[in-house]
């Protein structure tokens, strides 16, 4: 495999990992706080309606999450294609 290919192949993976977590902070930021907030907030957690849980707090928490994984990836991302700065 050429350089240029590991490179190409690097970056469809990098996009991949995007698309996923960006679907994944779309659908707790959008549609579990928005959309799904009526359905949602029949469930409590911590004594709180569950919609409610999630426009407030859980987003957030997710999208720290996310980051997180994201780097994680990344990095072994990184690693694999030896493109890692030490």
């Amino acid at each position: 495999m050429t350089r240029e290919q590991e490179l190409q192949s690097y970056w469809k993976q990098n996009v991949t990992y995007i698309v996923i977590l960006l679907s994944i902070w779309f659908t707790v930021s959008y549609l579990c706080g928005i959309v799904f907030i009526d359905q949602l907030d029949k469930l409590r957690i911590f004594g709180f309606p569950l919609g409610f849980w999630f426009a407030n707090q859980g987003a957030e928490v997710i999208f720290c999450l996310l980051i997180i994984v994201y780097v994680w990836l990344m990095n072994r991302l990184d690693r694999k294609f030896d493109v890692f700065e030490d």
